[in-house]
């Protein structure tokens, strides 16, 4: 590689986000990242600085196409969150609401929408959309979160992606675990096939770490082009430890 493919992470400051920032930023020969977040003040507490940053919010397109001037890559890591609300009596459940403007409507569907148009005019060559399971599902209990339908929001601009043009890959990943990666066996396959019916040695939660390091490979490994794929791991105690991607990424399929 000649020169180092130009990077735009939005949601950098997010969990999973910064995590893919420094796995990106750890390859200077193969890439050159900029990021896209809303808080100067959190880009410096997990960076130490704000060099290569970008803020605004995905709902402004204005600032989304400022950023992406001269990108190869879009790596899409933002997320409706819904926040815990205290419970009015003793033992009663918890409940869960999304901050105003922030429904998943708004973040999780119109958000990604701007930012793939952003893309597009700006002439990007791939994306790399980090989404979650369970889209298959309009039952799903995340979709009952906040009355959010997070999922459906989720799977509408999947298949705005897919069709826009751009080369994609999706990445659904399976519950997020705050643990180590690199020390377990990736599990691949479609439409929450693991989640209906999850064979015995295969869990449905996959490290953090771990799917930061699937986006870096998807951004170099041309097998992972317009492939959309749940993933997850087997425990790390029976694992064989995942280190040919490109034979990963040949076991997924195009389309959403």
């Amino acid at each position: 590689m000649s020169n180092p493919l130009q990077i735009l992470v939005t949601g950098a400051t997010g969990r999973t986000g910064s995590l893919v920032v420094q796995k990106l930023q750890a390859l200077p020969k193969q890439f050159s990242v900029k990021c896209f977040g809303r808080s100067p003040q959190k880009a410096t507490e997990i960076f130490g600085s704000t060099e290569n940053f970008y803020f605004g919010s995905i709902l402004e397109t204005q600032a989304l196409e400022t950023a992406i001037v001269g990108c190869d890559a879009l790596v899409i890591l933002t997320s409706a969150t819904p926040q815990m609300k205290a419970p009015s009596q003793t033992g009663q459940r918890p409940e869960f609401a999304f901050p105003d403007g922030e429904m998943p409507e708004q973040i999780d569907y119109q958000g990604q929408l701007n930012q793939i148009n952003a893309a597009k005019k700006a002439g990007v060559q791939h994306i790399v959309l980090i989404g979650s399971m369970g889209g298959t599902d309009e039952n799903h209990f995340l979709n009952t979160l906040g009355n959010g339908n997070i999922l459906i929001w989720k799977r509408k601009a999947e298949q705005y992606l897919v069709d826009s043009g751009i080369d994609y890959t999706i990445v659904r990943a399976g519950g997020l675990l705050n643990e180590k990666g690199g020390k377990r066996e990736l599990v691949v396959s479609k439409n929450d096939v693991l989640l209906k019916n999850t064979p015995d040695g295969i869990t449905t939660g996959i490290p953090r770490a771990d799917v930061a390091e699937v986006v870096v490979q998807a951004l170099l490994e041309p097998n992972a082009r317009n492939k959309a794929f749940d993933v997850v791991t087997k425990p790390e105690s029976q694992a064989t430890v995942t280190n040919n991607f490109s034979a990963l990424f040949a076991q997924t399929q195009p389309g959403l």
